[in-house]
């Protein structure tokens, strides 16, 4: 049928299947592609049993009546980007709800997963919900229970528009448990389908839907997903238009994390683990590039590397003199003297009888801040035969970290 269309246009298709006559050079061209004429004359019955069934004048009222709009290739609603799905491109789209469809899908990202998502799954593709939106990226998703929904949710309630792909007509609600979600989606965002009004979903309906999934967004995350599972029919179309694909990872006990797990065993999809990794992935280069995720900071980190070595020689109990604790840390005395006389005037290490060791911390208080963090100063190389200073000289500060 796209061939047809491509080659000769809607009205002549149209008439073709209403005559039951395919033009001679078509049924050439078809059989170049192994295409049998018995096989033409079959699919030929089949549309003209469905063209004698529809009536375009009621699915116009209809759509009207419901508040849907029809969007044709050269409306200034259309999305381009599903030109590229070539002859499998939807010659229209009904639309219902107040966003544009085409402005809506140019910074996009769908979030597709499970229907029987887990709970861990619908956490998470709510907080991509809401951190997509929050940046300004609609979400693009099928409207099941599961994972879509939660995406949906996610993005209405950071209050941006989001788009619901249905595999039935805009004016039947599928699941019927979504009809108060569709009905906010319609508020906020805008529901679409290829299908007529009045027609109900299928399991075929649900699989062709899915390439319009992939389509609009720029690229697609799947959340969680099982080995056979809808979301990974998404997966492979987002692959096929070279589009950007994403995969969050689970545990792997899950069976619902099974297909996230084996798009990146087979290096598929990029391991995404946050909407900040998603839009990094599908953004502008140099501008939407995720932050880094460091390791917390402790005191300690600021020292430098001849005093962390001494600190790291310093036994926790009993105690050790100098010249242990030089051997130990591998340095000359002379250092191993000087960075114990910072790190008691730190608070770091304090001296018994026995020699020196880690000072008792009895109080656990919040992570200080970065700035708290002391780093002591480089002081002159003191003389070996100079013992360092005893902690009475040198009243050690309170620190908010326990030395670890």
């Amino acid at each position: 049928m796209g061939r047809l269309v491509a080659q000769y246009g809607a009205h002549r298709a149209v008439e073709a299947i209403r005559t039951r006559t395919l033009p001679p050079e078509f049924v050439s061209r078809e059989a170049e592609r192994d295409r049998s004429p018995d096989h033409l004359t079959s699919r030929l019955n089949t549309w003209y049993a469905r063209l004698a069934s529809a009536n375009p004048a009621a699915d116009i009222e209809a759509g009207e009546r419901s508040g849907a709009r029809l969007i044709i290739p050269g409306s200034p609603e259309w999305p381009t980007q599903l030109d590229q799905l070539g002859l499998s491109r939807p010659l229209a789209l009904w639309a219902h709800g107040t966003a544009d469809l085409r402005f809506s899908c140019l910074q996009s990202v769908a979030v597709v997963g499970a229907r029987a998502a887990t709970s861990y799954g619908s956490h998470i593709a709510a907080e991509f919900g809401v951190g997509l939106s929050e940046s300004g990226w609609t979400v693009v998703s099928g409207g099941a229970f599961g994972v879509d929904g939660a995406a949906h949710k996610g993005a209405l309630a950071a209050g941006s528009p989001t788009v619901v792909v249905l595999a039935c007509g805009v004016d039947i609600c599928y699941p019927t448990g979504h009809d108060t979600l569709f009905a906010a989606v319609r508020e906020q965002g805008v529901v679409i389908s290829e299908c007529p009004p009045g027609v109900h979903p299928t399991r075929a309906r649900f699989l062709i839907r899915n390439r319009l999934i992939a389509a609009l967004s720029m690229g697609t995350v799947v959340v969680e997903a099982a080995l056979r599972s809808g979301a990974l029919n998404t997966a492979t179309h987002a692959l096929s238009l070279n589009r950007h694909l994403g995969a969050v990872p689970g545990p792997i006990t899950s069976g619902m994390s099974a297909g996230c797990h084996r798009l990146l065993r087979e290096r598929k999809a990029v391991c995404i683990t946050s909407p900040e990794e998603m839009i990094d992935l599908v953004g502008v280069m140099g501008d939407d590039l995720a932050t880094q995720s460091r390791a917390p900071a402790v005191p300690r980190d600021k020292l430098n590397e001849p005093t962390k070595r001494v600190l790291d020689a310093i036994p926790a109990r009993g105690g050790a003199g100098p010249a242990s604790i030089a051997v130990a840390a591998g340095l000359g005395l002379d250092t191993t003297l000087s960075a114990l006389g910072g790190l008691a005037a730190a608070g770091y290490i304090e001296r018994t009888e026995n020699g020196w060791r880690l000072r008792k911390q009895t109080t656990t208080y919040r992570k200080a801040s970065d700035s708290a963090a002391l780093d002591p100063p480089p002081t002159p190389q003191p003389d070996p035969a100079d013992s360092p200073p005893p902690p009475d000289d040198f009243p050690p500060p309170e620190y908010d970290h326990p030395i670890s």
